[in-house]
């Protein structure tokens, strides 16, 4: 069984027992999360394709850890004008497991 989720602006294709890494959430670690932006459910061959959503699946994520992704250098520079500028970032990012993936 797998569904295709959207999470915080992204859609993941996740399975239960997968752990992925989502843009930061506003929990806590250890916290449950439910998802219920379900866009596709497959259960064994069957398909439910939802519009937008499939009507009552739901996908319960538990947080694992907030971390910080690779720094990420954005260098800009404007040819015979001597004008460079370097600027750094680093992303927030969620590690989650997924818990459990449930239809009614």
């Amino acid at each position: 069984m797998y569904a295709i989720v959207k999470i915080a602006g992204q859609q993941f294709k996740v399975k239960k027992d997968q752990e992925l890494f989502v843009h930061r959430l506003e929990a806590e670690q250890g916290d449950k999360v439910q998802i219920e932006d379900v866009l596709l459910l497959d259960n064994n061959g069957e398909v439910k394709i939802g519009s937008p959503r499939v009507e009552g699946a739901k996908v319960n994520l538990e947080v694992i850890d907030h971390l910080k992704g690779d720094k990420v250098l954005v260098f800009k520079k404007k040819r015979r004008k001597g004008y460079q500028k370097l600027n750094g970032h680093r992303q927030q990012f969620t590690k989650v497991r997924v818990a459990d993936i449930s239809q009614s």
